[in-house]
């Protein structure tokens, strides 16, 4: 089922876009501000992200660029009355994926998700990724370990993926950092500490080996060790 965070102020238009994709199936979650948008964007995940320019607060150009800053990778459309190519240029250079000008056939729209959908899907190789009874499958975004489902935020969902790719490799706090924070990681903070924390309490089994183990004064390593620490 594909998600679907519509970040628009006008409540009727949220809620008449809301009803549609309701209907073609889709899971949808509204945003009426732009700071909703961007918390509910970091806390959960999303396949599509429709934005609106003018927002209250933070404009759609800002949403778009945080989210953007923040590595979330959900595909971004711009549904806005500004339909002049400047703001379209403007909203392709933040980093949306596609625009289309309010008002609009609401059958296109359902198109255009359903292709900024499939464009994301098809540009994830190697979708699964796995390791012990740990499985993490890129396209949904899903995240099991044996059979127990793990809700996980963006950002936890980011650095897991980092150490199913790299494991039983020894990370370093500047290797998480530059991959998973990139230009806002600052040395000085225990903010690595406070997400790993966050992370052991999600995947951890008090029934199953340790998978995610400290490496003092060096990083962090996804290994399975035959007894717990």
């Amino acid at each position: 089922m594909l998600k679907v965070l519509i970040i628009e102020d006008e409540r009727k238009v949220a809620r008449f876009i809301q009803k549609g994709l309701s209907a073609e199936g889709m899971e949808t979650t509204i945003a009426e501000t732009g700071d909703d948008g961007i918390r509910f964007a970091v806390e959960r995940a999303f396949d599509v992200i429709t934005v609106d320019l003018s927002l209250p607060g933070i404009d759609g150009i800002n949403v778009i660029r945080t989210l953007r800053e923040r590595q979330i990778s959900s595909s971004i459309l711009v549904l806005s009355a500004r339909g002049a190519l400047e703001d379209k240029l403007l909203g392709f250079g933040v980093g949306a994926d596609d625009y289309l000008p309010k008002p609009f056939a609401f059958d296109e729209l359902v198109v255009r998700i359903r292709a900024l959908a499939r464009r994301r899907a098809n540009s994830i190789q190697n979708h699964k990724l796995s390791y012990s009874d740990l499985e993490m499958d890129l396209q949904t975004r899903r995240v099991r370990r044996g059979d127990q489902e793990i809700e996980l935020t963006a950002r936890e969902f980011n650095l897991l993926e980092l150490f199913l790719r790299n494991p039983e490799q020894v990370l370093t706090r500047a290797k998480i950092g530059e991959a998973v924070w990139r230009e806002q990681f600052e040395r000085e903070t225990n903010v690595i500490e406070v997400y790993m924390m966050y992370l052991r309490k999600k995947i951890e089994d008090p029934n199953a080996p340790l998978l995610l183990h400290t490496m003092r004064g060096v990083g962090y390593r996804l290994c399975e060790l035959p007894e717990r620490a």
